[in-house]
C-alpha cells in the first residue's frame, strides 16, 4: 500500500517555494520528502520535523540554530544544507537530494561486507566527520541510515540535525538524543557529546559492516544501553574468523568504553584506518565473509529517538514498520544480489563503485520514478550493470535510441554490462533522442613478463612498461643467477594479472661464501683471509676490551662460520686488550663469600683444596694478591684449608 497517498503534505507547497512531491522515509524525529524548489527548479530533500517535536519551542530554536551552523560546513562528503524555515506548524530543512541508497539498505540486503568495501565506505565518512570535528561540531547520531551512497559511488554523511558544539550536554531534561545501537557509554550516562562519541559510533558501524550484525542486542532498548555501558564490543573475528587482527584492533580502539582511550576525533581515527589498510594484504582486504552472515536489522533500535536516561524500565521505542528512518534521502528500497565471487577492486578508491554497482544492478521497474514524459522531454533511465541488450530494451521503452556503443576496461563492472551512459542516468533529454552506451570489457589484464636474469632496475622498468607494479623485493643466494639479478617472480612468468597489480621479486645475492672466523688474529692476517674468500673488509671506528691482545680482532660481523654473498662486507672490531680489574682480597674469608666477591668483580674462581682442605671452609691464599690487577674474566685460584 502506498502510504504517500495518505500523507497530507504531499502535493502542498511549503513557504510558497517547496513543492512536496513524494515521501521518502519516516523516522523518529522527522519525515523526509522529495521536493522541488520552484524558484531554482531543482530537486531537493525536505526534512520536516514531527509535529510533537515542532511544538517544543526550545527544541525548534536549537534545531534552527544548529542547522544554520551546519549549513556553513562545506565538504564533499557532507549532505549540503540549503535552507531552513517554518510554514505554520511545519518546521523544515531543505537539503541536497542524493539519488541512491543508504548503507543500511546495503547491509540489509548483503549482510557482511568485504573489508575493502567496509574501509572504502568508512574513510569518506570519517573525512566528513573530521571536517565537522575540526569546525567544532559533533554529529551525535552516526549510523548506517545516515551514510548515503549515491548512484555515482560517492559517500555522504547525512542528518546533522542532532549536531552540537563540542563539549556540550543535551538540554532535553532527563533524556538523551540518539540511536541506542550506536550510543557511546558517556552519552548514556551524562549526555556528554564530544568528537569521541562519533568515533565510538563509527567503530560500531565498522563492526556491523564486517560482520553483518550489531555488537550488542537485547529484548529492549534498555538492555542494549546496558550492554554499551558494561560490555566491550567483541572483535569482528569472533563472528567472521577470517577477519584480520588489524581490523579487530581498529574496532577495539574506536569502541573503547573509556573515552580517553579512543582516538580523539574522526581525523585521528582516519589515520588509524589508513594505517590498518596499509598493513593488510590484498587477500585480507578481499576476504569474502560467510554467506550466512545476513544483516540483523531491528528498526526500533535504529531510530533516532529521545531516550529516557533511566534504564530501569525497559520500554521499546516506537516502530514505524513502513519506512526505516527519516534521516535517509533515497529513491527506493533496493533488492541487492550477493556480490559475484572473485570480483574485487584493484585499488582502494574503486571499492565503492563495486558496491554501488551491486546495489544498483537491479534498478529498473519499481526503482522509483526515473524519467517523466513531459511531451518533448524525458529522462535517461539507469542502466548500470545491465547487458547491452537489456539497456537497448530499456531505452526503447523510454522512447530513446542507442547512438553509439563504446567499450572500456573496468575493474569493477562485469564484462558485457553497462559502465556508463552519455547523457548520464537521470539527465533530462528530448524524447526520441539517442544515448551512447559504454560497455565493460572487464578488467584490463596483462601477463607477468619473463624477468629472470634481468637486473633489478631493468625488471622494475619492464613491469611498469607492461602495466604492472614492482612489489616487495627479497634476496636469496643463487649459484646460477648473478648478484643483483632476478631469480624469480611471484606470480610466476606468464601468469595473467589485472593491470596495476604488484609483482614480488626475488633477487640474487650471488653464490654463498663461507665466512672465516678471524677473531683473535692480527689485522693483516684477518684481512687476507677474508679477501681470499671474496669478501670486503671494514674496520669499526671503536675498539673494545676483550680477552684478545691489543690490536687483535675482538669481534666480526657477520660472525665466523656463517654465510654471506660474494662481495659482502665483513666489519672487524679491534681489541683494546683485556680490561684490568682490581682483585678483591678474600684471604681469611669463607669459601662462599670469597667466590661471590671474586665473581662480582668479573673473575672466574677455581678452588684448590688439596688433602688438607677437603673439609675446610676458609681461604688461606689466592693466586693474585688482593689489591693487584688482573684481566677481567681471568681465573683466580683460591687455596682452602
Amino acid at each position: 500500500m502506498d502510504m504517500t497517498l495518505q500523507d497530507p503534505l504531499v502535493g502542498q507547497v511549503l513557504d510558497g517555494r517547496y513543492r512536496v512531491d513524494a515521501r521518502i522515509a519516516v523516522g523518529g524525529m522527522a519525515t523526509v520528502y522529495r521536493a522541488l524548489d520552484t524558484r531554482l527548479d531543482r530537486i531537493l530533500a525536505l526534512k520536516v520535523m514531527h509535529p510533537t517535536l515542532a511544538a517544543d519551542g526550545a527544541f525548534v530554536e536549537r534545531f534552527i540554530r544548529e542547522a544554520k551552523s551546519v549549513a556553513r560546513l562545506a565538504h564533499p562528503n557532507v549532505v549540503q544544507v540549503f535552507d531552513q524555515g517554518t510554514d505554520g506548524s511545519y518546521v523544515y530543512l531543505a537539503m541536497e537530494y542524493i539519488a541512491g541508497c543508504t548503507l543500511r539498505d546495503v547491509l540489509r540486503e548483503r549482510g557482511a561486507l568485504q573489508p575493502r568495501a567496509s574501509l572504502d565506505i568508512l574513510e569518506p565518512v570519517l573525512a566528513a566527520l573530521g571536517a565537522a570535528h575540526r569546525a567544532g561540531f559533533v554529529h551525535r547520531d552516526m549510523k548506517p541510515e545516515n551514510v548515503l551512497i549515491g548512484d555515482d559511488g560517492r559517500v555522504k554523511v547525512a542528518d546533522f540535525g542532532l549536531v552540537r558544539s563540542v563539549d556540550t550536554v543535551t538540554s532535553t531534561t532527563g533524556a538523551v538524543l540518539g540511536t541506542v545501537s550506536y550510543l557511546a557509554p558517556e552519552q548514556i550516562e551524562s549526555g556528554t557529546a564530544d568528537p569521541r562519541v562519533d568515533v565510538y559510533a563509527c567503530g560500531v558501524v565498522l563492526y556491523e559492516m564486517l560482520t553483518g550484525q550489531k555488537p550488542h542486542d537485547g529484548d529492549s532498548p534498555a538492555a542494549v544501553l546496558y550492554k554499551h555501558l558494561h560490555e566491550d564490543v567483541p572483535p569482528p573475528s569472533a563472528t567472521v574468523p577470517r577477519t584480520a587482527y588489524e581490523l579487530d584492533e581498529l574496532v577495539a580502539a574506536a569502541t573503547a568504553r573509556t573515552p580517553e582511550i579512543r582516538p580523539h576525533d574522526a581525523v585521528a581515527l582516519l589515520a588509524y584506518v589508513r594505517h590498518a589498510r596499509a598493513s593488510l594484504s590484498a587477500e585480507q582486504l578481499d576476504a569474502m565473509p560467510p554467506q550466512a552472515l545476513t544483516a540483523q536489522h531491528d528498526i526500533a533500535e535504529d531510530r533516532t529517538s529521545v531516550i529516557p536516561r533511566s534504564l530501569t524500565v525497559p520500554r521499546p521505542l516506537p516502530v514505524n514498520e513502513d519506512e526505516p528512518d527519516g534521516s535517509v534521502h533515497r529513491t527506493s528500497r533496493l533488492a541487492v544480489p550477493p556480490a559475484p565471487p572473485g570480483r574485487r577492486p584493484s585499488r582502494p578508491g574503486r571499492g565503492l563503485i563495486t558496491l554501488v554497482v551491486a546495489v544498483l544492478v537491479v534498478f529498473g521497474v519499481g526503482a522509483g520514478v526515473w524519467y517523466i514524459n513531459s511531451g518533448q522531454f524525458t529522462r535517461v533511465p539507469p542502466l548500470l550493470a545491465k547487458t547491452e541488450a537489456q539497456a537497448r530494451d530499456r531505452l526503447k521503452q523510454a522512447g530513446l535510441d542507442v547512438k553509439q556503443v563504446r567499450h572500456a576496461y573496468s575493474d569493477t563492472v562485469q564484462r558485457g554490462t553497462v559502465i556508463s551512459t552519455d547523457p548520464a542516468a537521470g539527465k533530462r533529454i528530448r524524447s526520441n533522442d539517442s544515448v551512447t552506451l559504454t560497455i565493460s570489457d572487464g578488467p584490463e589484464t596483462v601477463k607477468v613478463p619473463g624477468l629472470e636474469g634481468r637486473t633489478l632496475a631493468a625488471a622494475r622498468a619492464l613491469l611498469r612498461k607492461d602495466g604492472l607494479q614492482p612489489g616487495m623485493v627479497t634476496r636469496a643466494f643463487s649459484g646460477s643467477v648473478p648478484r643483483g639479478s632476478v631469480i624469480s617472480t611471484d606470480p610466476q612468468t606468464g601468469t595473467t594479472r589485472r593491470a596495476g597489480s604488484a609483482v614480488a621479486l626475488v633477487v640474487s645475492k650471488g653464490s654463498p661464501v663461507d665466512v672465516p672466523d678471524v677473531t683473535g688474529e692480527d689485522l693483516d692476517s684477518a684481512k687476507q683471509d677474508l679477501e681470499d674468500a671474496g669478501l670486503r673488509v671494514r674496520i669499526a671506528a671503536q675498539a673494545v676490551n676483550s680477552e684478545f691482545d691489543k690490536g687483535a680482532i675482538a669481534e666480526q660481523t657477520p660472525a665466523g662460520d656463517s654465510q654471506a654473498a660474494e662481495g659482502d662486507t665483513v666489519t672487524l672490531t679491534l681489541s683494546k686488550g683485556p680490561e684490568m680489574v682490581e682483585v678483591p682480597d678474600v684471604v681469611g674469608a669463607g669459601v662462599d663469600d670469597a667466590k661471590q666477591s671474586l665473581e662480582q668483580a668479573g673473575f672466574k674462581v677455581k678452588e684448590d683444596r688439596g688433602l688438607l682442605g677437603l673439609f675446610g671452609d676458609t681461604v688461606k691464599d689466592q693466586s693474585v694478591n688482593g689489591g693487584d690487577t688482573a684481566p677481567k674474566g681471568s681465573t683466580i685460584t683460591i687455596t682452602i684449608r
